[in-house]
């Protein structure tokens, strides 16, 4: 029971708390109680393990709950963002109208997202994955402008559409099942049932690759992405690109190699697509990236490129790929999550949202730019911070692979996008505290810093990303 209240108690939680007729100060004490509670429920949720079944739909077909490793590590990975997110929010959503709304929908979204770590069966995952597109589409068009409606339709049609094609892989996937089509690592088709149509099962499970991706904003699927961090709230593009996005990357990792194996894709057609893609992707979006003026927007193609790096190591299809993935998850998380949330301060504070405004606002916000500046050198990959972790598992996934050049080939598009992660993020930390002759600002230093509500989660999220940096490559990822 405690995997299900894990699910339902933050969506109910944040309902009954947003529709409270009382102050504000006194509703976000409840905020409070419902997000300690969930990490509490979930913590002992995930520490006794246990599993949910119900809603049977057929013999191999029902409602399953599990949490297995690596839908803990996800779990885990949502909590903390989820967590800080939830604090910043407090003083963030006071310049935006209704945030009883935006909470409401931040917790059902929680919920859903949580619902997708655990799932135990591809049915389970995406019904799930569903509910998390239309729970967080609210997040996007949460100002209720012109633009903020596009954009939360375009987030709704690109992720259903991409959710179709992965449907289409489910549908394949239980029909040459073997047994209670669970996931387990290697994955459970049935040989005998498959023989002779292994060409068609290759062409659907490329299908649900690109459809799941789309969140993950695989090209040519991500145009949602730079269209909708823009014009949501820095809260929930913080959610968006650090952890929302991630529900494609673990449902292809549960597609590919707790369903249908990894060791039927090696070698096919599929593996030199796959990650043919994945580098057009990191390098496309690197390149958007340096080219964008605003900030939000920069950071969104950012994410577009960082997350393929998730996809290139899955395309690897080897248990070295797949912990490089895992890392660059939890190292995408916290530095994307805090740059973002970073963002939210220069919006919040100063009304700036274009990179050029972002001149010498070292001198009045020294710990926001500081904050700023280790998740960037995270992100460009500088040690000891997650991100050179996880892109040198990511590279020696690729060199180990055995496939001739592309096994050299991914380790330059890497070295190539490194470059340009550092032109469009330390350029903004160079001219944040070195503007140039004859620049001055208004201020005092250290003026226009935000309320610790907003820095210390920030703060958190940059001590995650060095404990991935320090520590990760101890872990025991599945």
């Amino acid at each position: 029971m405690l995997i299900l209240l894990t699910i339902l108690f933050p969506a109910l939680g944040g309902i009954l708390v947003s529709l409270w007729k009382t102050g504000e100060k006194t509703r976000n004490y409840g905020y409070t109680a419902v997000i300690i509670a969930t990490d509490i429920i979930a913590a002992l949720a995930l520490k006794t393990g246990g599993r949910i079944s119900f809603l049977t739909l057929s013999e191999n077909i029902h409602m399953l709950f599990v949490p297995d490793s690596l839908g803990t590590f996800f779990a885990i990975m949502t909590l903390i963002l989820y967590t800080a997110v939830c604090f910043y929010s407090f003083i963030y959503m006071k310049m935006e109208e209704r945030p009883q709304v935006f909470f409401a929908f931040y917790f059902i979204s929680l919920g859903a997202l949580l619902a997708v770590c655990l799932a135990g069966n591809l049915v389970t995952m995406y019904f799930c994955f569903e509910m998390l597109t239309l729970t967080s589409m609210p997040l996007v068009l949460h100002e209720m402008t012109r633009e903020a409606v596009n954009a939360g339709m375009k987030y709704l049609f690109y992720s259903i559409a991409g959710a179709l094609m992965g449907l289409l892989a489910v549908f394949f996937v239980y029909f040459y099942a073997k047994g209670a089509a669970e996931f387990t690592m290697g994955g459970f088709l049935d040989p005998e049932k498959l023989a002779g149509h292994e060409r068609v099962m290759l062409a659907v499970v490329m299908t649900g690759i690109f459809g799941f991706g789309t969140k993950a904003g695989l090209y040519p699927m991500h145009g949602w992405l730079p269209t909708a961090h823009p014009i949501a709230p820095a809260p929930a593009s913080a959610l968006l690109s650090g952890i929302i996005a991630k529900a494609g990357v673990i449902t292809i990792i549960r597609l590919v190699y707790y369903s249908v194996g990894a060791d039927f894709l090696r070698g096919t057609w599929v593996q030199y697509a796959w990650m043919t893609t994945a580098m057009l992707t990191i390098f496309m979006g690197s390149m958007m990236a340096y080219r964008e003026t605003v900030t939000k927007k920069r950071l969104a193609f950012s994410t577009v490129s960082q997350i393929s790096y998730i996809l290139l190591a899955l395309s690897c299809l080897s248990p070295e790929g797949l912990k490089g993935a895992l890392l660059h998850v939890a190292g995408h998380a916290s530095s994307k999550g805090c740059l973002f949330l970073c963002a939210g301060v220069f919006i919040y504070k100063l009304g700036r949202r274009n990179v050029e405004e972002l001149r010498g606002i070292g001198k009045l916000m020294p710990v926001t730019m500081g904050c700023f500046t280790v998740a960037s050198l995270s992100l460009v990959g500088i040690p000891p911070m997650a991100g050179f972790l996880s892109k040198w598992v990511i590279a020696q996934a690729c060199l180990d692979n055995g496939l001739g050049l592309y096994s050299v080939l991914p380790p330059v598009i890497l070295l190539v996008s490194a470059l340009l992660t550092a032109g469009y993020l330390l350029t903004i930390v160079v001219d944040a505290f070195f503007p140039g002759h004859g620049f001055t600002e208004e201020g005092e230093p250290g003026s226009a810093e935000p309320p610790l509500l907003m820095t210390v989660p920030m703060m958190s999220l940059c001590l995650v990303a060095l404990v991935v940096g320090v520590f990760g490559g101890e872990w025991m990822l599945p």
